[in-house]
């Protein structure tokens, strides 16, 4: 008898597939809802960081430069009060083998995916990702499949975004390309119940385990090279992996007190899903059309329960603008000779406006960088942004409308520091956790208050409001 393939009948059966392409029982770590065992899904991993860097040093990633950005910082001091500025080190992950920092979560998840005996594996990505895992596929010896979000419906698709393609399939990998729409996780499932390939998903605890070794390199990198611990380490948030992995990184590495803040492109305004909005944005990931409705529900995934759950970690949520990031592009390799891709730029852009309100004695680190190529380049995307209507100028990054101009800084001191409302974001996040009524035992508000980051009886003050 033929399975039934429709939208609806693939989506009910996500928990049966992701079963069995992943060997992980979801159900396993449920309690009473909203609870589920977080930290026990972590541990189902079942090696050590140590063992995973050890993993991921025999693959060839990992231990990649902590850079002083001497120049950069000498500027931002040039433009703060006295006695502020605080230094920027940049941990250079384009160092990695595919050019991101998902070369650690790629490396982990492969390996995991040969540990139980799966012949290829399969990705959901917009590239980077993607990359990661084709290139950590071809080292184990597994076959890869890369499923892309690639064109709006005329079939017209970023350069960005089409420079990852042709990265995925130099790596070796099948790239299947797709339009922007909801039907990319469910065109994962099918590949994953057809193929019976493992789901090297994002949001996988392999996944997070793999990048937790970032953060504690940071924090050795940081003691050994500097003699310091980070007062600030700054991460470009997404889909959450990132900074989820490299705060528990930093906390593994016993740095409890190191701020750990977010930093997306303000894309307000513009909706991912839309075909219009698609190619009128420059940013592809590291954007608020990810970072806010996943800190806010991460569980709008590709598995039933995300392992990356940034709210739990975020302790300031930083907006930059579009032409800042390309600015700090430019500014990266004009100042210190190291040309990378938009990404990592997203945290330095706001790490750069963040220095000049903390004191010189002060270090903020910029935790990953990616590698660039014809497509990343500022110039085409921003001749692609040109083409489709945007107005493209230097004046004040302040006056920049998502999807209709892109304001490159006319003075570096025109970058600044926005924050997000984590209030805002907490009551979002809580909204949803809430959704059944109460009253809640106290295991369901020590979960939530551990979901958003807060003590239990700020987190019962936060659901009283909610209730009002």
């Amino acid at each position: 008898m033929m399975k039934d393939m429709s939208y609806e009948a693939v989506m009910a059966r996500q928990a049966e597939i992701v079963k069995n392409a992943t060997g992980i029982d979801y159900s396993l770590y449920e309690q009473e809802a909203p609870v589920f065992d977080y930290e026990a899904l972590m541990e189902g991993v079942g090696i050590s960081i140590e063992e995973v860097a050890a993993i991921q040093r025999d693959m060839g990633v990992g231990r990649t430069p902590l850079m002083d950005l001497k120049n950069i910082t000498a500027l931002s001091r040039k433009f703060s009060k006295p006695g502020c500025g605080a230094r920027i080190l940049v941990k250079d992950e384009a160092a990695n083998p595919s050019g991101s920092f998902k070369a650690r979560r790629a490396a982990l998840s492969v390996w995991d995916a040969k540990r139980k005996g799966y012949k290829g594996v399969i990705a959901a990505t917009s590239g980077n990702y993607g990359a990661a895992v084709a290139s950590m596929a071809a080292r184990l010896g597994l076959r890869c499949i890369v499923i892309q979000e690639c064109f709006d419906s005329r079939f017209k698709g970023q350069p960005e975004i089409l420079e990852k393609q042709r990265k995925c399939e130099a790596l070796g990998a099948e790239v299947v390309q797709m339009t922007v729409g909801p039907e990319l996780f469910y065109h994962a499932l099918c590949l994953l119940e057809e193929t019976g390939f493992y789901n090297a998903s994002l949001y996988s605890p392999s996944a997070i385990a793999g990048i937790e070794t970032l953060g504690w390199e940071i924090a050795g990198q940081c003691r050994k090279e500097y003699d310091l611990v980070p007062d600030v380490v700054i991460a470009t948030h997404a889909g959450g992996g990132n900074l989820t992995g490299t705060a528990r990184g930093l906390r593994k590495a016993g740095l409890f007190d190191t701020q750990v803040y977010a930093a997306s492109v303000d894309l307000s305004g513009l909706s991912m899903a839309s075909d219009r909005d698609f190619n009128r944005k420059s940013f592809t990931t590291g954007h608020t059309g990810f970072g806010i409705p996943f800190a806010s529900l991460p569980d709008r995934s590709d598995v039933p329960r995300n392992a990356a759950r940034a709210l739990r970690y975020i302790d300031r949520y930083l907006l930059v603008k579009q032409g800042e990031v390309f600015y700090m592009t430019q500014m990266l390799a004009a100042l210190e000779g190291i040309e990378r891709g938009p990404a990592g730029n997203t945290s330095l852009a706001a790490a750069f406006a963040l220095s000049r309100e903390l004191p010189e004695d002060q270090t903020i680190v910029v935790q990953e960088t990616e590698y660039t190529g014809a497509g990343k380049h500022p110039m085409p995307q921003l001749t692609f942004a040109r083409e489709n209507g945007i107005k493209i100028r230097f004046g004040d990054p302040e006056e920049e409308v998502a999807g209709q101009s892109i304001i490159l800084p006319d003075h570096p001191d025109k970058i600044r520091v926005r924050d997000y409302d984590m209030k805002k974001l907490r009551l979002s996040a809580l909204r949803r956790l809430a959704a059944g009524g109460g009253p809640f035992s106290q295991e369901a508000v020590a979960y939530m208050a551990a979901e958003v980051n807060l003590e239990e009886e700020e987190t019962r003050s936060l659901l009283e409001d909610l209730e009002g």
